[in-house]
């Protein structure tokens, strides 16, 4: 990890991304206990620890970075999400979007401000996604475009 992304991290804990960190892990413990709940409640634990140290990760779609769905990227995922979103997502992207706010009053948080409002994005529908770092993210990204290029092409 870069010394900048150290940096980066702990200056973001300290500065709200406990508070957040634990609004996603507190919303899987309460998934967890309805038993039904299990599956959000282990994208609750890996999206709270991305929460915590966003810095050098990116959450990134299974099926992109796997080339093939599976049950969380297909129909099930779709309304995987639109239960999260009524029951958890809603509050915790809120959460994030007014941790935002606050972020962009200060020329130093406007990077943690605008870290907040993709973690908002993600808190919408998580249902899908994990998290690698942004070398994976980016090296699964370059192969699908170059694969999407190629069948445009014939090839």
């Amino acid at each position: 990890m870069s010394m900048l992304r150290l940096i980066g991290n702990v200056l973001w804990f300290i500065l709200g991304g406990i508070i957040m960190g634990l609004g996603w892990w507190l919303a899987g413990l309460v998934a967890a206990v309805t038993i039904i709940g299990i599956p959000w409640a282990k994208s609750c634990f890996v999206m709270g620890a991305f929460c915590f140290f966003p810095f050098g990760k990116d959450a990134i779609r299974r099926d992109e970075l796997y080339g093939r769905e599976d049950i969380g990227t297909g129909g099930l995922g779709l309304i995987g999400n639109i239960i999260w979103f009524i029951v958890f997502g809603w509050w915790l992207a809120l959460g994030h979007v007014l941790s935002a706010v606050v972020n962009f009053i200060t020329i130093i948080g406007i990077p943690f401000g605008i870290q907040h409002l993709k973690l908002a994005g993600i808190a919408l529908a998580p249902v899908g996604k994990t998290v690698v770092s942004i070398e994976e993210a980016q090296a699964a990204r370059m192969a699908n475009a170059t694969a999407s290029v190629m069948r445009k092409r014939g090839g």
